[in-house]
């Protein structure tokens, strides 16, 4: 969504009020450990985009859990930001964190070729031949 500093500065407040929502007004055992990691807002207030981070093995299940609870949590949120329209709501599942664990895994497995010693072009310095090679 295109931002400025009026909707980042909704968007803050957005995020603080449904965070509280999520975690005292929402009795859903399948919204447990979900955390709120941002929300983007309308320039108009109308759409309030809101990332949400869990297990990478509970997607579905949470987006079925935030999807039937969305009604109420929007008339919640509605109520205590006190702007003129209730925005929509849409929940997004934030898979950053996944994403660098991934990343993460991938590093700590260096091939043995990183630790061979290499010029400025990436070329080898010292010149092995290799044994099956024929001459």
């Amino acid at each position: 969504m295109k931002q400025n500093n009026n909707s980042r500065r909704m968007a803050e407040q957005a995020r603080e009020k449904l965070g509280y929502i999520m975690l005292f007004e929402v009795a859903d055992p399948a919204l447990d450990l979900v955390t709120l990691t941002g929300c983007e807002v309308s320039i108009d207030k109308s759409v309030v985009k809101a990332y949400v981070s869990c297990d990478a093995a509970r997607y579905d299940k949470v987006q079925e859990a935030l999807a039937r609870a969305k009604g109420r949590i929007r008339s919640l949120l509605g109520r205590a930001l006190g702007w003129r329209v209730t925005p929509e709501l849409v929940f997004v599942i934030d898979t950053t964190v996944d994403e660098a664990e991934h990343i993460a895994t991938l590093l700590e497995d260096v091939p043995e070729s990183m630790h061979i010693e290499k010029d400025e072009f990436g070329y080898p310095l010292t010149e092995e031949i290799p044994e099956d090679v024929d001459e």
